[in-house]
Parts: structure tokens; C-alpha cells; sequence
């Protein structure tokens, strides 16, 4: 056994061109490496906010994996063209087994194309709803937030979505102007309810909680619509009517809030509204007619 060992060994002889690829792939991956390194400690030690610096980590991340595909791509292009000659039906075997992973490829480059969102977001597509914690060519991985649509409070689960789905499903980014975003909630009320007090107090109470940031808001948006070209959106909370069925009537409240605060404001507003209200109104007592002393007539005789 170790004798034919042995001289599969001596007979087993890299040849000089194959063997500079082999150098020049070490030391690509070498180089890769300490570049990982350095920008990692520039990272942690040059950038102070968390959200910011773990942004910049999956992109230096992303960035360099990439350079280090091109890289390989470019050392090893000569003999993976020879090779693919000789390998056509393979090549197509392999597609069609590889479909999924080709289609998170193309969805990858569609969101970056797009601009679909970015770190941070909050996104929402098909059933799954989260912050974005993570992303690279294959899968995006959220913080799950929930439960529902309309709740904006962190489930403590995270999600893998496979970049595939990017390619055929709508994204909603519930993070589009990143500072500042409009937040809008619900509450239903019957017809036969004090919703005109209720509407009062709903707006009352929006104005109150936006009034510490309001001038912020409308600067940072008026920013936002020069730049993308944007009509400038109105910032002053709001209260508009929906009836969705005949006998209920929707209070639809539009507030400014801070990005990571729409769930704060929303339930700190349904508090101060709620707190003393009830907005139920009160049946009026019917008054019936009646003599008061509920007159008789006499028998005969009396």
C-alpha cells in the first residue's frame, strides 16, 4: 500500500504554469485577508454609531468577496475557459440544478440596481416584516417585527430570505426617508359614536407629540424633495375619515415621528387620548306624556 503511495506521489508532478495559479491564488486570498483585517480595525475603532458601523462591516465584507471572485475569475480564466469547452453538457446540467442560487444572483443585482433599501430598513415582502440586519449575494436576513402588519414592535426572531424572491415579489420599504417617515394607524369608531370629539382630540394629541421636531421634519423633507425631485409633502399631523362599511366609521391618523419611534408615538397618542375618553355617546331618555294624575272616568253611580 504505501509503495503505490509512493508512486502515485512520484508520479504526481504540477506543472510550472499550473503551479504560478496555484501561487497566485494564495496570495490573492492572502491579500484578501489582510485587507478584511485592516478595514475591520479602521471600522471599530473610526466609527462610533453601531447602526453605521455594522453597515460598513457587511459592505467591506461584500466588497472584498467580490474583488475576490474577480480576482480568481481573472487568475483562473484561461483554464476554466479549456475547461468549459470540453464540458457544455455538464455546464447545462449544472444550470438547471442551480437554478434557485442563479435567480438569488439576479435578485441581488436587482435590488441593488433598484435601490430597494439598505441596512436599517424596514422592509416588508409577501408575509415577512422586519428591520434588515444583513445581506449578501444569496440570502437577506431581517429582525423579525410584528405581530402583523400593523404592530411595530421586535419579535426577538430573525428571518433568511433568499434573494430570489426579490426578482418576482413587490418590496415595500417602510423606511424610505431613513430619519423622519409619516406614521398612519387606525382606530374605528361606530357611527353612533363621538367621533367628531374623537377626531378633535386624535389631532390635539398628534400635535402635541409632534411639536418638539416638527421644524425638523419639514427641513429634512424639503432636503428629500430636492433631491429625488419630489413634491414636498405636507409634515402637520392629520385626521381623515374612511367609512368602510355603513355602519362603521374609520379615524385614519397621519403623524411625523422619528424612525424608530412609531410605535412610542402611537401608543403614547392612543394613551393621552383614551386616558379620560370613551367618545361613547350617551341614549337621550324619551320623556313619555302622561297626566300626572292619571285621570279615570267614574263609574256610574259614583
Amino acid at each position: 500500500m504505501m509503495e503505490q503511495i509512493q508512486a502515485w506521489y512520484s508520479s504526481f508532478v504540477l506543472s510550472d504554469s499550473m503551479l504560478s495559479l496555484i501561487t497566485s491564488s494564495v496570495i490573492l486570498f492572502m491579500v484578501i485577508i489582510a485587507l478584511r483585517a485592516l478595514l475591520s480595525r479602521f471600522i471599530r475603532r473610526s466609527v462610533a454609531s453601531n447602526e453605521l458601523r455594522r453597515k460598513w462591516m457587511v459592505q467591506s465584507r461584500n466588497g472584498l468577496l467580490l474583488l475576490l471572485m474577480l480576482g480568481l475569475i481573472l487568475i483562473w480564466g484561461e483554464e476554466l475557459r479549456t475547461l468549459a469547452l470540453s464540458i457544455v453538457a455538464i455546464a447545462v446540467a449544472f444550470v438547471v440544478a442551480t437554478k434557485e442560487l442563479i435567480l438569488c444572483v439576479i435578485g441581488t443585482i436587482l435590488k441593488t440596481v433598484s435601490n430597494s433599501f439598505d441596512l436599517g430598513d424596514r422592509i416588508q415582502i409577501k408575509d415577512f416584516r422586519g428591520d434588515v440586519i444583513d445581506q449578501n449575494i444569496l440570502a437577506t436576513t431581517i429582525m423579525e417585527v410584528g405581530p402583523g402588519k400593523i404592530t411595530h414592535q421586535r419579535t426577538g426572531r430573525t428571518m433568511v430570505i433568499p434573494n430570489a424572491m426579490f426578482v418576482s415579489e413587490p418590496v415595500i420599504n417602510e423606511s424610505f426617508t431613513h430619519d423622519y417617515v409619516f406614521h398612519v394607524f387606525t382606530v374605528p369608531f361606530k357611527r353612533e359614536d363621538d367621533w367628531h370629539a374623537a377626531q378633535l382630540a386624535f389631532l390635539q394629541s398628534a400635535k402635541r407629540h409632534s411639536a418638539s421636531y416638527l421644524e425638523e421634519v419639514r427641513k429634512y423633507m424639503n432636503r428629500i424633495s430636492i433631491r429625488r425631485g419630489l413634491e414636498i409633502p405636507s409634515v402637520d399631523p392629520r385626521v381623515t375619515i374612511q367609512v368602510p362599511t355603513a355602519g362603521e366609521l374609520h379615524l385614519i391618523i397621519r403623524v411625523p415621528v422619528k424612525s424608530g419611534e412609531r410605535g412610542f408615538i402611537e401608543q403614547a397618542i392612543l394613551t393621552d387620548v383614551f386616558q379620560h375618553n370613551d367618545f361613547i355617546k350617551k341614549p337621550e331618555k324619551k320623556v313619555e306624556a302622561a297626566d300626572s294624575d292619571l285621570r279615570t272616568d267614574p263609574e256610574p253611580g259614583q
